[in-house]
């Protein structure tokens, strides 16, 4: 028997894990997309043969999992809508919107609903993503498995065991993207104050990081030791790689990392008291 999804909200990141699901052997048949966007459910459609509907009440939800893939601050307006068109049917729920904690996913989705929270990152738009997943204890090994290989057509997964280590993977990977991005500007607009011509300088530099990400992959040595391969003691790199100790890089990436994952607590605690208020405000009508 096929297991049918329905994705709420075809973004990017929803779109990216069609396509991986497609490739893995879903039927488009069994891939249900809802989206208010006329356009992006005809690119969907065409390019993935999926059903489509243009909103909650129209669309067939005969289906075992629910992917909650719209924006965080419609996630409320959707679950209410999605609670009303469900019925007595129970799916799984996938969560792929980040900062929304469990407790709140909960809190809108009831407590009949299990729910497993997850943080793709962007690469997962091509195939090569990392997310981190956690499912509460209630969460049945069979629900957790399937979970599993829906989010493994994006990429790599890591499952945590504490839903505050989600704030470490939104600073790790979720984030992470960000930082090579930043560091691959920083060096490609000293190459060309150096005196290379930018188009030679960005070329080289995407390169360089991706022969490194892929060294680091595939070669079987861990990131240290693929550097004090390429480092010879008095050579240029050794040079560069003293200004970067001056500068206490280990220090300033711990401290943004930190950061990152300190912003993560506080938003989903925000959002955590807000729909609270919001909840008890209607029970008090």
């Amino acid at each position: 028997m096929s297991t049918r999804i329905a994705f709420f909200g075809g973004g990017n990141m929803a779109a990216s894990l069609i396509a991986g699901l497609r490739q893995a052997g879903w039927a488009g048949a069994d891939i249900v997309v809802v989206d208010r966007n006329a356009d992006k459910l005809a690119a969907l459609h065409a390019r993935h043969d999926v059903v489509t509907a243009s909103s909650i009440e129209a669309a067939d939800l005969d289906v075992d999992v629910v992917m909650l893939a719209v924006k965080p601050q419609v996630m409320d307006e959707a679950i209410a809508a999605l609670r009303a068109a469900l019925g007595t049917r129970r799916p799984l729920a996938i969560s792929i919107a980040a900062g929304i904690p469990l407790s709140v996913l909960n809190l809108w989705l009831g407590a009949d609903i299990p729910c497993i929270r997850t943080m793709p990152n962007t690469p997962s738009q091509l195939g090569v993503g990392a997310t981190g997943l956690y499912a509460p204890p209630s969460i049945s090994h069979e629900a957790r498995d399937l979970a599993d290989r829906i989010m493994a057509t994006a990429g790599i997964n890591v499952w945590v065991n504490d839903e505050t280590d989600i704030d470490t993977i939104i600073a790790t990977s979720g984030s992470g993207p960000a930082y090579y991005f930043a560091f691959m500007e920083a060096m490609i607009d000293a190459a060309t104050d150096m005196g290379l011509p930018r188009e030679s300088a960005q070329e080289l530099v995407l390169q360089t990081a991706l022969g490194a990400a892929r060294m680091a992959c595939e070669s079987g040595d861990d990131p240290a030791t693929l550097r004090a391969k390429v480092t010879s003691k008095g050579g240029t790199t050794a040079e560069a790689l003293a200004q970067f100790q001056q500068a206490d890089l280990a220090g300033i990436v711990a401290r943004a990392m930190q950061a990152s994952a300190d912003r993560a607590g506080v938003m989903a605690g925000e959002l955590a008291e807000r729909a609270a208020a919001t909840q008890t405000q209607g029970d008090d009508r």
